[in-house]
């Protein structure tokens, strides 16, 4: 797979949703248990998922790892009135995976043979 197109890019993008994924899993045992917490624990566990099949081929995954990290800093944005520090921090992280997911999946795509 290292001589894909994008296969650094994919792995990148993988290796950042699968930590982003088990610090948000880890993070249940520094907060209380709300429902906030319980959510962002349940969205861990879909990062994690998703970045486990970005280290695949599938196009499917690299188009969730655009959709997903997406969707879940535009509502942690949204809901949060004022974010704390860490949570600026996940959502540059979260922009840094949607952007190499989408460069990734355009390279894909001008590829067919890929």
């Amino acid at each position: 797979m290292a001589n894909r197109p994008g296969s650094l890019l994919r792995n990148t993008a993988a290796t950042l949703m699968c930590l982003s994924g088990i610090g948000q899993i880890s993070a249940l045992w520094l907060r209380e248990l709300t429902s906030a917490a319980l959510a962002d624990g349940l969205l861990g566990s879909v990062y994690l998922i998703t970045g486990i099949g970005l280290f695949g081929i599938s196009r499917f995954s690299l188009f969730m790892a655009i959709v997903i990290p997406a969707a879940a800093s535009g509502m942690l944005f949204y809901t949060e009135p004022r974010p704390e520090p860490i949570y600026g921090l996940r959502i540059a992280v979260d922009a840094m995976i949607v952007l190499l997911s989408a460069t990734t999946l355009w390279q894909v795509r001008h590829h067919p043979s890929v």
